[in-house]
């Protein structure tokens, strides 16, 4: 069934120790919309600038994704990001950040996304998130996304959104951050006590790892040894986890650690080049194949 992503749309700019690219499509809701494309059909909802490229919107439309919630401001500039890794690739620098048309972004959903029942808000401002959600009030699921941004200048309205969400995904340092604590499991068991009925909590090369009131477990991440471009990684790991379960059409405890495997396979492709260009030349099957090495790894 369809799923709908907000979130942002951008060109960015990215540094690596070996190799660099200008202006190439990015932004939270791109990685998840094409990570999740794979399996179920998706909304995206977005703003970009007069200096968006038409090729772009034609690449995520080549894969089924509905744009038509995509806003284009005349006259006005696309987000921007430029940032650089360091040579673990693990840890970055942000050395630029154009907000542009994504400052004053106010969704306004077209009349047929707003029944959809899975929806993801990708990352942006706590206050954009719940306009979306009195937007969307019979969803069936809704996850959030967050950033060590928003724990800052916008705290107690993250706290109105977690009472509001089903699911939240955020990474380790954002947990700690969130909660002062340093234990992983002792964090991301606090963050679910916020509100959420689940928590996923990202642990980069290290995987993922999965709260519930009734069940806490750890997924390894895929070892690849090619990482080009870690960028959107973990918008790709939501992307697929969410397109999965839109795709089974429930979130029951087995569906979820599924959907969490699939997110591990869909983001470790996503790494091994700029942008969506290693998305571009994979389809379903080459995920299928990775899941189940994964299986047999995890198998003893």
């Amino acid at each position: 069934m369809p799923l709908l992503v907000v979130g942002s749309v951008a060109l960015d700019s990215v540094e690596t120790p070996t190799a660099r690219r200008d202006d190439v499509l990015g932004g939270s809701a791109v990685y998840f919309s094409y990570a999740a494309s794979y399996f179920a059909p998706v909304r995206l909802v977005g703003v970009v600038g007069a200096d968006w490229p038409q090729q772009h919107t034609a690449l995520l439309a080549a894969r089924g994704i509905d744009t038509s919630g995509l806003q284009v401001v005349p006259q006005a500039k696309t987000f921007r990001w430029r940032g650089k890794y360091l040579p673990n690739m693990n840890d970055r620098e942000t050395l630029e950040v154009h907000l542009n048309v994504f400052g004053d972004f106010n969704p306004i959903l077209p009349e047929s996304f707003r029944q959809s029942r899975f929806l993801f808000l990708a990352n942006g401002s706590p206050s954009l998130q719940m306009r979306v959600l009195d937007q969307v009030a019979g969803a069936t699921l809704t996850v959030a996304d967050t950033m060590d941004l928003w724990i800052n200048i916008q705290h107690d309205e993250l706290l109105q959104l977690f009472k509001r969400i089903d699911g939240l995904v955020l990474n380790d340092s954002e947990a700690r951050l969130l909660t002062g604590e340093e234990n992983l499991v002792v964090a991301g068991r606090k963050v679910q006590q916020m509100g959420p009925r689940f928590v996923v909590l990202k642990k980069g090369e290290h995987g993922a790892m999965f709260f519930s009131q009734h069940e806490t477990y750890v997924m390894p991440a895929y070892p690849t040894g090619n990482v080009v471009d870690p960028t959107g990684a973990g918008d790709s790991f939501a992307g697929g986890m969410m397109g999965y379960l839109a795709e089974r059409g429930n979130f029951e405890p087995t569906t979820l650690k599924e959907a969490m495997a699939y997110g591990t396979i869909v983001a470790s492709f996503n790494v091994e080049d700029f942008s969506l260009d290693r998305m571009q030349r994979i389809g379903r099957a080459d995920l299928d194949q990775r899941l189940t090495e994964y299986r047999k790894m995890l198998s003893f």
